[in-house]
């Protein structure tokens, strides 16, 4: 007899874009009926090799590498703190006061590598993300951190359109 799956953890990414809020909302309702914990992450790309090379004309690379570090963590805390008030805006407007946001997560790199390895370390039975579409010749396509995610996500992955 197999086993109905169980969803604990709600793994909510976000890009804090303009279908955030429609997107989370859909984790608020999962994590309401399931009596589920959510956990969202945010994840900065690095600076591009382009942009790199830019700031090492202006000085050593060195001096880059310290630049970016600390710029780096200045601009994570940031994030971090606008999805705190994110998630308070969001919480107050739903009237939700059950959900327990777990953990807010802003994290460097590969965007779908470190969504991938945020709900492994994290055991997320299930990941919620907008579809982030693009426009290739007049149609949409689904967006590539998207396709990627549920290419090689080892849980479900809930993609929620654009509207």
């Amino acid at each position: 007899m197999h086993s109905i799956p169980t969803i604990k953890n709600i793994l909510y990414t976000t890009a804090l874009g303009t279908h955030s809020r429609p997107v989370f909302r859909y984790a608020i309702s999962l994590a309401r009926q399931y009596d589920a914990d959510i956990i969202l992450v945010h994840v900065v790309e690095p600076l591009s090799s382009s942009a790199r090379a830019v700031i090492e004309t202006h000085m050593s690379a060195e001096a880059a590498d310290r630049f970016q570090k600390d710029n780096m963590q200045t601009v994570l805390q940031e994030i971090k703190t606008r999805l705190k008030k994110f998630c308070t805006e969001e919480m107050e407007s739903t009237k939700t006061d059950v959900i327990k946001v777990h953990e807010i997560l802003v994290v460097a790199g590969d965007p779908s590598e470190e969504i991938l390895r945020v709900a492994d370390k994290n055991a997320a039975d299930l990941i919620v993300m907008g579809k982030s579409t693009g426009s290739v010749f007049g149609s949409e396509v689904m967006g590539t951190v998207t396709r990627r995610v549920t290419r090689h996500a080892k849980v479900p992955v809930l993609v929620v359109p654009n509207y």
